[in-house]
């Protein structure tokens, strides 16, 4: 059976700028009006990456607005937030960046099916423009060929 899951934000420039490697999904540790506001679909993915400081994964850079009804209970709107991962992905991720030299990026967050905030992250290695322009000329092409294909048959 598949997953239900609510998507409240997508990265879309993270598949255009990286090669993803591989994927997790990670929680997120929020306070009662930021996951107020998450369900409400106010976050921004844009310009966040995830960082490894001392042993634990952050997220930096999401933006998440203030809640409308929050008072002084709202906090920051880009501050660091926790990630949780099991033990054994988080040494898998240090390896990663650390070795391999790469890059842990957000890919989206959405609420799942028993109501908990999550986020997909990924490893990834970073594109060249030439690696954009390839993409880009092959999406082309694919989109041409199913194009010409379509014509053909009428």
């Amino acid at each position: 059976m598949k997953k239900q899951r609510k998507l409240v934000a997508n990265n879309k420039k993270a598949r255009h700028d990286y090669f993803i490697e591989e994927n997790y999904e990670a929680g997120i540790v929020l306070t009662g009006t930021e996951i107020k506001s998450l369900r409400a679909g106010r976050v921004n993915l844009k310009e966040s990456y995830a960082k490894i400081e001392h042993g634990e994964l952050f997220i930096h850079g999401m933006h998440i607005s203030p809640y409308e009804q929050g008072n002084r209970f709202n906090v920051d709107s880009l501050r660091p937030r926790k990630l949780l991962l099991h033990k054994q992905e988080l040494r898998k991720l240090i390896g990663s960046t650390a070795l391999q030299g790469l890059t842990i990026v957000p890919l989206s967050v959405y609420i799942n099916e028993k109501g908990l905030a999550k986020m997909e992250i990924a490893v990834a290695r970073g594109k060249k423009l030439y690696d954009k322009r390839a993409d880009a000329a092959r999406r082309d092409a694919d989109r041409h060929m199913r194009q010409s294909i379509k014509n053909f048959k009428r």
